[in-house]
């Protein structure tokens, strides 16, 4: 639909929280581009963005469709925020006046955010997590610290030469942070030439994962199977050989 003319669809509601999880100061960067791609979706983001700014006339019946959406987004945005921020924008009248006052009050220069992700990661190690859940957590990382820097599109064979370097990057980063306990794994995916995408590594980690909890449920099987023979057997069972042992 053109985003010039404005509309609402009966499916649009005041009462909508058009994302998961609202802006509380900590996390604007997460929550601008959730509320990027609603408001994209819902053909709402030329309210915010500036690109339909407010008619000159709010009386005739393109002002009057302006209004009605504006107000839609208004509404969506006040449901997004964290109570203390809405006394700070509730009396502002148009959408994109709010947005551009969130991006100023909370928006962080991306040096100190990108110094700050470089050392969530380095430090970021399996511990006690499983390995999905260690992956998932690091993965989330690398995904913000890409939005912050994006690499520079080409059409220069030296673009693939950069790629190829941050996938390495990750695969070893997401090794270096697993227990030892993997480093038999973690030995033979190193000797892989050339090394896999991190998406193949992760999968020959899981399974390795999987595998290990198989066995462990499969010898306590075995324990128990043996504890519950012993304890139904007759005791006369072990009068002839006192020196057996299970």
């Amino acid at each position: 639909m053109d985003s010039s003319n404005p509309f609402l669809h009966y499916g649009d509601s005041l009462k909508a929280m058009i994302v998961s999880k609202p802006l509380n100061g900590e996390n604007y960067n997460s929550w601008k581009r959730a509320m990027m791609m609603a408001l994209s979706a819902k053909n709402k983001l030329s309210f915010v963005n500036g690109t339909l700014p407010k008619p000159s006339n709010l009386y005739d019946s393109q002002g009057l469709a302006w209004t009605r959406c504006n107000n839609m987004v208004l509404s969506w945005l006040l449901n997004s925020v964290s109570t203390e921020i809405i006394n700070n924008i509730i009396y502002i009248d148009d959408a994109s006046e709010i947005w551009n006052d969130l991006q100023d009050r909370f928006s962080q220069h991306n040096g100190p955010r990108i110094f700050q992700l470089q050392k969530f990661i380095s430090y970021l190690s399996q511990e006690n997590k499983s390995v999905s859940s260690y992956f998932t957590a690091m993965k989330g990382l690398w995904d913000e610290l890409a939005n912050h820097q994006p690499i520079p599109t080409c059409t220069c064979g030296a673009l693939k030469t950069i790629m190829s370097y941050h996938h390495q990057q990750h695969v070893y980063q997401f090794l270096m942070g697993l227990n030892e306990s993997y480093s038999h794994v973690r030995g033979q995916i190193l000797l892989i030439d050339p090394l896999p995408s991190i998406n193949k590594v992760f999968s020959l980690v899981i399974q390795e994962e999987r595998q290990r909890m198989i066995s462990s449920a499969s010898f306590s099987f075995n324990q128990n199977t043996t504890a519950l023979l012993i304890e139904t057997m007759p005791s006369n069972c072990f009068a002839g050989n006192k020196s057996l042992h299970i």
